[in-house]
């Protein structure tokens, strides 16, 4: 625990440092989501039904920008090999730099999606499914693109390749999240797709650092 802390504390010290990278998925996420409301016109019965789709969207493909970077820094300077010596299993490392990367990249998403769920004309009750399918749904983002981002390390054109790998494995978090909000506002309840959510995120948390560590292997060999 003491080496997993460690990377979480120093991954989250070299955001800090580096505050442009965060701030370009979140100036990412407000505009893409600010200019829907504004293309579409001011009907808030198309806002509220294109909502949940929206924002998810959106939530997804900022969380994509700095997936790249999640290994890449690290491989460069040999910090990765000396990870994958260290006494401590590289998969307790793994889910530190993935805990440190959602923090980040999907925290911040999940306490800004219920402002700018207020364009949508989106009610209270809304706005907190919302979030609660986001603070479910982006862990899972983050575990699967570390899978992807390991396996594109050191990867001519990685980037490209990294988004067609994880694209399709995000659609079912896509599917449910947004269903979770849609369902509410259709008076269905949200229960059953924040339970999927749920059921997908153990499952990540579960295999996706073994994955990784494999893939990380694969690449540092």
């Amino acid at each position: 625990m003491n080496a997993f802390i460690a990377i979480v504390r120093r991954d989250l010290l070299l955001a800090a440092r580096r505050k442009s990278e965060v701030l370009t998925a979140l100036f990412f996420f407000m505009i893409v989501v600010s200019l829907f409301p504004l293309g579409i016109g001011p009907e808030t019965a198309m806002l509220r039904r294109i909502a949940p789709g929206v924002l998810w969207v959106a939530a997804l493909l900022a969380a994509m920008l700095s997936l790249g970077r999640l290994f890449a820094t690290d491989h460069q300077d040999g910090t990765l090999e000396q990870m994958a010596l260290s006494p401590t299993p590289l998969a307790v490392l793994v889910s530190g730099k993935v805990l440190a990367h959602w923090l980040t990249s999907g925290l911040p998403l999940v306490l800004l999606a219920p402002v700018l769920g207020l364009q949508f004309d989106l009610s209270a009750r809304a706005l907190g499914v919302l979030m609660l399918s986001l603070l479910l749904g982006t862990p899972i983002l983050s575990l699967i693109g570390a899978i992807g981002a390991a396996l594109t390390l050191g990867v001519r054109g990685g980037g490209v390749l990294l988004s067609l790998l994880v694209l399709p494995l995000y659609i079912p978090a896509l599917i449910f999240g947004a269903g979770a909000v849609e369902a509410d506002v259709a008076g269905l309840g949200a229960g059953g797709h924040l339970s999927l959510l749920g059921a997908l995120l153990a499952l990540g948390v579960f295999f996706a650092p073994w994955a990784a560590t494999a893939a990380l292997r694969i690449a540092l060999d």
